[in-house]
């Protein structure tokens, strides 16, 4: 083993392989790996900058070690890599085994056939860890441990590389490729299909607030939300015309409701890629806009990536590069309608890993949208969306200005956010909102809200949700929420899924976003994508469901006020918002078992009824604290189970005792 020290930290020189360690702040260190003499800097999450390392060489054990903070990196003779914290050792790889052929657990696979290589990282398992984090996947699962998690975006499924660890770490797999992540019995593994370099980023803490803390250093903290963005946004799928939209708003106001945003679905527009209003539908979005913004509502516009064939913009976007290509030299494609072809056209899509393509989509923002008052937009299908024949999603034939599709395309969300934020910051906006389908490592800087994506309405999708949400929460994402009663397969007039709809709004109304959408048509597929649902207001689904709702949206404003407490925390000092049990207790051994309960900020535990027909639940009441039920104004000691009622107006909580919160009964009252 050879190696050359540097301030930040050393190269070294291994057989086939060079590895560059370096400190990257407090107690954190990043290794990058190469084939290539040197590991160069490629696109990535990381936005902080190298800081000052210590660096050991021991003579006569021939071991590196290379430290920032408590977490040092321990490199050996044989080139095996361990990472120790204040009480021992956090991760590192295998043990090698003499009696196999020789094979470094952190290797490239065989070049492939264009001459680039995948690469993988092992390290060893450990029985009683525990893993959280990896973005939002429905899995079922709280603690990911014993599960296969792929990389890669798709609608309802974001890939965020980064993850939490009981142990005291949490690592950040920094690459943007397709790939997996093995969090198995006998090893823990992360593989990239493809990448220029090995480059992962380990961090340590005290506590799990500690571990995201480092993290939000490497990756950036969120902006504070915007005070209106707290408040309850209506949406449908979709609003048909200008007169619909704003019939429906004025409803909310007369009923006296509250109401900060107004959502513009697709098709609004003339074609895909002109960011432009379809004059007949929408003849005065101008006056539009002036009506709700004088009420205090803002609107939020759909806004896609992708580019019709008919645009006015598409010779201009193909001929100069600014469209994702594909393997056969033309544009990479997706099968979708369009105004002007509901029978589904070929749409290209915009090459946001292009710093020009990124400033021509917010010009176009800008004349379309941004110039007439709209200051908040919805950038869906941003996975980013592409089809190769039957439907089937595919990165392997794209080609971005940045690099292969399986290598980098599971940044583009990111990409997404940073072009209309860059263009925000340019006007000075700090008041405008980004909700995504999608999001990468450092969305969050971007200020993006994340929604779950196109969910099924179903109980079992309302059970996923939660596990889903907190996972996100613990990868950084802070601003996150879901379409309230799922977006698919409602049927209006049920008498299910009007519980299933008081009771998602149950669990939604504790989040950072509120949003009512979805497509509330039993078969929407079979009625076509141009098929609005149906009604989607809370008044919308008989007398009983609305007036829990209203009572549901006046307790939120109640809430905003300590919300907008813990998210400046959350913004200063990236603590999430919405805490799983575990994060928030890590030494109660029962806390750290429970999945089905969260907290808002320190101070509030909620218990979501997730089943149908459920009206009461046992309530796990944490160690350390008394607790108190604000309806029932009942104290109990922490460290203990409680049963509960929950008939169908009933979402139970427990305020902590001495804490900021100050609840009480009438807090629930319409």
């Amino acid at each position: 083993m050879r190696f050359e020290r540097r301030t930040t930290g050393v190269t070294v020189r291994l057989a086939g392989e060079t590895l560059r360690i370096d400190a990257w702040g407090a107690d954190t260190l990043r290794v990058r790996g190469a084939v290539e003499p040197e590991p160069t800097e490629v696109a990535q999450a990381v936005v902080s900058s190298p800081t000052q390392a210590r660096v050991e060489f021991d003579e006569r054990t021939g071991s590196l070690r290379v430290a920032s903070g408590s977490l040092c990196a321990v490199v050996e003779r044989s080139g095996r890599l361990t990472f120790e914290g204040r009480d021992g050792v956090l991760l590192g790889e295998p043990a090698f085994d003499p009696d196999e052929p020789p094979l470094r657990p952190h290797r490239w696979y065989p070049v492939l056939a264009d001459g680039r290589h995948g690469a993988e990282a092992t390290f060893a398992a450990h029985d009683e860890e525990r893993f959280y984090g990896l973005g939002q996947h429905t899995l079922g699962r709280l603690d990911l441990k014993g599960c296969v998690v792929d990389l890669w975006q798709r609608n309802s499924q974001v890939a965020v590389p980064a993850l939490v660890s009981s142990r005291g770490y949490g690592l950040l797999w920094n690459s943007p490729a397709v790939g997996r992540v093995e969090l198995g019995a006998n090893h823990t593994r992360w593989v990239a299909h493809r990448a220029a370099q090995l480059d992962y980023v380990v961090y340590a803490g005290e506590t799990p607030a500690d571990v995201l803390r480092r993290y939000h250093d490497l990756t950036g903290y969120p902006p504070p939300l915007p005070r209106w963005a707290s408040g309850y946004w209506q949406s449908n799928s979709y609003y048909t015309s200008q007169d619909e939209l704003l019939s429906v708003a004025r409803e909310h106001l007369a009923r006296d409701l509250p109401l900060t945003a107004m959502f513009v679905d697709y098709m609004h527009w003339t074609r895909l890629g002109e960011w432009e209003w379809d004059a007949e539908a929408w003849p005065d979005p101008a006056a539009m806009v002036a009506e709700l913004d004088a009420a205090g509502v803002r609107l939020m516009v759909a806004v896609w990536p992708h580019v019709s064939p008919r645009s006015k913009h598409f010779g201009h976007l193909h001929d100069n590069g600014l469209l994702v290509g594909s393997a056969d030299g033309g544009p990479a494609l997706f099968s979708f309608a369009d105004r002007e072809a509901p029978e589904g056209v070929a749409l290209a899509l915009l090459d946001l890993s292009n710093p020009a393509a990124r400033r021509f989509y917010w010009e176009r923002i800008e004349e379309g949208y941004h110039r007439i008052g709209v200051r908040a937009f919805w950038l869906d299908a941003c996975e980013p969306e592409l089809t190769a024949g039957r439907g089937a999603l595919f990165e392997d034939s794209a080609r971005y200005h940045l690099g292969h599709g399986t290598e980098v395309s599971s940044m583009y969300p990111l990409l997404d956010a940073q072009a209309v934020r860059e263009g925000l910051d340019g006007v000075d906006d700090t008041e405008s909102m980004l909700l995504v389908r999608s999001a990468w490592a450092g969305s969050q800087r971007y200020g993006a809200a994340v929604w779950s994506g196109d969910v099924q309405s179903t109980w079992e999708s309302l059970r996923l949700q939660v596990g889903a949400g907190l996972n996100m929460m613990v990868s950084g994402i802070p601003w996150w929420t879901s379409d309230i009663g799922g977006f698919f397969g409602a049927d209006r007039d049920s008498d299910d899924f009007r519980e299933l709809l008081v009771r998602w709004f149950q669990f939604a109304v504790f989040w950072p976003v509120l949003r009512m959408h979805g497509n509330r048509h039993p078969d929407f597929f079979g009625a076509g994508i141009f098929s609005a649902g149906g009604p989607n207001e809370v008044w919308s689904f008989g007398e009983p469901a609305y007036q829990i709702m209203r009572g549901l949206l006046a307790f939120r404003e109640r809430l905003r006020p300590y919300l907008h407490d813990v998210l400046d925390v959350t913004a200063s000092e990236g603590t999430p918002p919405v805490r799983p049990m575990w994060f928030q207790h890590p030494d109660d051994v029962v806390a750290v078992g429970i999945s089905d309960q969260f907290l808002l900020g320190p101070d509030l535990l909620v218990a979501p009824v997730t089943d149908a027909g459920v009206r009461s639940r046992k309530v796990y009441l944490p160690d350390g604290s008394s607790w108190r039920d604000p309806r029932a104004g009942t104290t109990h000691d922490g460290g203990r189970w409680v049963n509960v009622e929950a008939p169908i107006d009933v979402v139970p909580v427990f305020v902590r005792v001495g804490g900021a919160l100050q609840m009480d009964a009438s807090w629930f009252v319409g």
